[in-house]
Parts: structure tokens; C-alpha cells; sequence
């Protein structure tokens, strides 16, 4: 049997593998799709699964404040992360957007500092600084000149975005269960997806081949539902810092999904971009984990 330890990290290393098709499944569904249908309509597919579940295992409600903190996991989870890197696809490549998210684990490690009122020491800030630094600069050198791309800001926003839902609905999770969060997440922010899910089918009536719409099921089924269920079992096991770093293969995965499937050409500077991210994402992460031994 596997130590409380283990499992968390087994859980994590699942979640993780799950997400790691989604930037490249998601510019895929942006070849023919719009954007705000990808990132709309992939809650509607998971906010009915959510229902059926929640409904078939009869799941108590919610209370009080759970259901603000649910709020805050939605808007970071379901409405914010897939809407923004949906738009942000649909002009920057799979491989670029896995660097820049990269970020992420860092992103979730601040957040959780900041919401549990943690008082890490400064290598904390300093790598964290330093990994989103790296970022930027590397966003900003691909850009052109300098200059930061919209897609970028787009990119950053997100993974704002779902650090703060990751931090919040891990520990949420503690409470109401890995599934459930998600899932009460998602029903909650049901009527607003659907009416802008339907919004962007009136603009633009989605059309598109088997594969396309292959990898918009993905994104719902998958993406936005059952990689939470194991995301979330391994952030509620924990330790959540431990775990979070699991997110760290993330990129490197994702880098290679956009090969394969979307034979993108990694270069020298995508490459080093993603080591020097990942590695001060690594360190921020480690550190708050010393810091609270």
C-alpha cells in the first residue's frame, strides 16, 4: 500500500499527465473553432458530467462561505485559465505557451504563501521574482524586439488565473472532497458558460473535422473534469508544496505533445527559456517547502 506521501504525488503525476494535452489539443480546436466556444463550451461538457455525478452520489451542498471560495475556483479554473490560453492559441504556438506557463508552479506556490499568510524566507521572493522575470523576458524576446505579444499578456493573465484557483481549490478540496470541488466549481458557473457558450455559438456556428472536434471533447471530458478529480486528490493529500511541483513536468511534456502531434520546431531559445523558468519555478517551489519543515 502506498505511503499518504507516494499517493499524492501518484495522484499529482496523473493530474498532471491529463493536462499536459491541452494547450496542443487546444490549438488544435482553435484551427476551426472560436476561441470563446473552446473555453466556454468545454466547462458546459464537464458542468454536465459534474451534475451527473454530484446528483447520482447525492453530494451534500455546500455551506456558507465554501460557496464563495468555489466562486474563486471557478473564475480561476473554469472561466479564466481555458478562455484566456484559448484566445492567446489562436496566434501563439504550443511549444512558446507551454514555456511562458511554466510559470505556473511558482505562480501556485505565491498564491498559497499569500492565502496562508506564510512568512517564507527571501530566496522565496527572489526565485519566484526571478522565474517570472524569465518568463517575460523570454515571452518578450520571441515577441520581437522586445516587445510582449497580446497572446503573451494573455498567457500570463492565465496562469494568474489558475494559481489562484489551484491554491484555493486545493485547499477547498480538504473539505469538500478532489472531486466535488471541481465539479461544484463547474455547476456553479454552468448558467454563465452556457449563456456565453451560446453566445459564440450565434457568432460563429462551430465547424470542424473529427479531429478537431476530438480534441475540444478532450478538453471538456479530460481537461476541464477528470484531471481535476486526480489534481486535486493529490493537492488534498499533499503535502500541497511537495505535490505542486509535480506541475514542473508540465511544460516539458506539453513541448513534447506539440512536437508529435503538432510537428512545431523547437528552438535553442525555446528550450533554454523553458530550463531557466522551470528550474526557478523549482527552486521557489522547494524553498517555501524548507521553509515550512
Amino acid at each position: 500500500m502506498l505511503s499518504p506521501a507516494r499517493a499524492g504525488l501518484g495522484w499529482g503525476l496523473l493530474g498532471v499527465t491529463a493536462f499536459s494535452f491541452t494547450v496542443p489539443f487546444t490549438r488544435v480546436a482553435v484551427g476551426t473553432m472560436s476561441p470563446l466556444f473552446i473555453g466556454c463550451g468545454r466547462a458546459v461538457v464537464a458542468a454536465l458530467l459534474a451534475a451527473g455525478a454530484l446528483a447520482c452520489t447525492r453530494q451534500r451542498l455546500p455551506r456558507g462561505v465554501q460557496w464563495f471560495r468555489l466562486a474563486i475556483v471557478a473564475a480561476g479554473v473554469v472561466v479564466g485559465f481555458p478562455v484566456l490560453t484559448s484566445f492567446a492559441l489562436t496566434s501563439a504556438s504550443a511549444s512558446h505557451s507551454a514555456v511562458v506557463i511554466a510559470l505556473l508552479p511558482a505562480a501556485t506556490a505565491v498564491i498559497a504563501v499569500l492565502r496562508g499568510r506564510e512568512r517564507p524566507p527571501a530566496r522565496f521572493w527572489i526565485t519566484a521574482a526571478v522565474g517570472a522575470v524569465a518568463a517575460v523576458g523570454f515571452a518578450s524576446l520571441q515577441g520581437g524586439f522586445g516587445r510582449l505579444h497580446w497572446s503573451d499578456l494573455l498567457l500570463l493573465a492565465a496562469v494568474l488565473a489558475a494559481g489562484i484557483g489551484y491554491a484555493e481549490g486545493g485547499l477547498l478540496a480538504r473539505e469538500l472532497g478532489a472531486w466535488q470541488t471541481i465539479s461544484w466549481a463547474l455547476v456553479g458557473s454552468a448558467p454563465v458558460m452556457i449563456a456565453l457558450a451560446g453566445f459564440a455559438m450565434w457568432q460563429h456556428p462551430p465547424t470542424g473535422t473529427a479531429v478537431d472536434w476530438a480534441a475540444f471533447a478532450y478538453l471538456g471530458v479530460v481537461s476541464m473534469f477528470l484531471g481535476f478529480f486526480a489534481w486535486y486528490r493529490g493537492l488534498a493529500i499533499g503535502p500541497m508544496a511537495r505535490v505542486s511541483q509535480i506541475q514542473l513536468v508540465q511544460p516539458v511534456l506539453t513541448i513534447c505533445w506539440a512536437v508529435l502531434f503538432l510537428r512545431e520546431a523547437i528552438t535553442w531559445p525555446t528550450v533554454l527559456g523553458g530550463l531557466a523558468v522551470i528550474a526557478c519555478a523549482g527552486l521557489a517551489v522547494r524553498t517555501r517547502m524548507v521553509s515550512r519543515a
